[in-house]
């Protein structure tokens, strides 16, 4: 199956600011990118590097005035939906492989040292593995409210805990936190994730974020959002967090003028 994926960002700053990018698919998953264009408005000369998660990044600066950057891919992914096994188990602590074990740390908008005794509260009584992350992702899922209006980089998991409201990187987060405070892998993951197969929402597309557990031996994909098996989803990052797989950082004052996002099975 082939998808469309790509974004088009409108700044404007007042003097020369330089930013790091983090829109392009990762190429070290299941879907392949077949083509792909950067475009900028005035032309922009563009590096690229690989972060310390093997994520794809580049490096760009935006000019005094306004400024277009738009990236545009045709990607082909598997046409199968998220795998799941109900069966998978929780690994022991000691029996995890080392480059798992970073996933466990708190970090900042995962404080899951600060939620380790509601976690308990709410889940210490559901089967560990599958069902415990399942169950984490169910009640993430009837207690937070989706809202735009409620969007913000700022925002740790405790605070949406505590808000009852936020958007997927919220709900992502707070799943991850309760995981962690039962030593349960997790990575944050965002990417492209197309409306196939389901009832599209009324809000315009946006980036998607979500989060993988080590269980059993392997990653499995957890949307608490969404919390339904969903198809073409396209990894751009992977991280502790949000913060280490922004989508654009900026290192002075650029203003974000417009963000406009695409994610569509392709026509040819």
């Amino acid at each position: 199956m082939r998808v469309r994926v790509g974004c088009e960002f409108k700044y404007r700053s007042g003097a020369p600011v330089p930013t790091t990018w983090q829109v392009r698919p990762r190429s070290d998953l299941e879907h392949t990118v077949l083509e792909a264009t950067w475009e900028s408005l005035p032309h922009l000369p563009v590096t690229s590097y690989q972060d310390v998660y093997g994520n794809p990044c580049d490096r760009l600066v935006l000019p005094e005035g306004p400024a277009t950057v738009l990236y545009d891919a045709l990607v082909e992914v598997p046409s199968d939906f998220d795998a799941a096994n109900k069966g998978a188990v929780q690994l022991p602590v000691q029996d995890l492989p080392n480059e798992t074990l970073i996933f466990l740390l708190p970090s900042r908008f995962c404080p899951s040292d600060l939620l380790g005794d509601e976690a308990w509260r709410l889940f210490g009584a559901t089967e560990p593995g599958w069902p415990r992350v399942q169950a984490i992702c169910d009640w993430v899922h009837e207690n937070l409210h989706f809202d735009y209006g409620d969007a913000s980089p700022l925002i740790s998991a405790v605070e949406a805990y505590e808000a009852r409201t936020g958007v997927c990187r919220d709900f992502t987060h707070l799943a991850m936190t309760f995981c962690r405070a039962f030593n349960v892998p997790c990575r944050y993951t965002f990417g492209y994730l197309p409306d196939i197969g389901v009832v599209p929402p009324d809000a315009p597309m946006d980036f998607c974020a979500w989060f993988e557990a080590y269980l059993d031996g392997r990653w499995w994909t957890f949307d608490p959002r969404n919390n339904e098996p969903r198809t073409g989803r396209v990894v751009c990052g992977q991280g502790r967090d949000a913060l280490d797989v922004a989508m654009v950082t900026t290192y002075g004052a650029a203003v974000l003028e417009s963000m406009t996002v695409w994610a569509d099975a392709a026509t040819v």
